[in-house]
């Protein structure tokens, strides 16, 4: 039933089927006063602030994860700084892997001999192997091969995306 209806608070006609009105048109329509309409702009408003805390926690959570990135970026290049100001009298090229000994002044020393090549005896502490990578950075030499197979994954999900097309 289609009819044409005046809402005499504002003066505005409503045009249209009667369920569609924005407000009661016959007397056996389901009445709603500002009880009701206070409690759906509660529920709303529970709604919206639920899903807003939810949201509001990944983005915690985000930052979070990214502070502990950061602070893994921090340590990384101390530890690479500190590598990079131990002595060493040759010059250092990406790809190769230098041995680190703790000199008797307590510094810090790179040499191109290993303790096996030392028989397992060397002159001076042996602190660990490093291999200087291409963007100057060091991997210890023991996860040197860790590194490798990242890249080769790497290299292999890019060839197959190159494959697809």
């Amino acid at each position: 039933m289609s009819s044409e209806r005046r809402d005499n608070s504002k003066g505005k006609i409503h045009q249209g089927a009667d369920h569609s009105a924005p407000y009661p048109v016959s007397r056996l329509a389901p009445g709603f006063g500002l009880v009701d309409l206070a409690r759906e702009i509660e529920r709303a408003d529970q709604a919206v602030s639920g899903r807003l805390s939810a949201q509001l926690q990944v983005i915690a959570d985000q930052v979070k994860a990214l502070q502990a990135q950061a602070r893994e970026v921090l340590e990384q290049a101390r530890d690479d700084q500190r590598l990079h100001h131990a002595r060493c009298a040759f010059r250092r090229m990406p790809g190769h892997t230098y041995h680190l000994y703790r000199e008797t002044d307590g510094s810090l020393a790179f040499s191109m001999l290993s303790p096996d090549d030392w028989n397992g005896r060397p002159p001076k502490p042996f602190l660990g192997s490093y291999r200087l990578e291409p963007d100057m950075s060091w991997t210890p030499a023991d996860e040197a091969h860790q590194q490798d197979d990242s890249r080769q994954l790497v290299r292999r999900l890019l060839d197959v995306g190159n494959d697809a097309d």
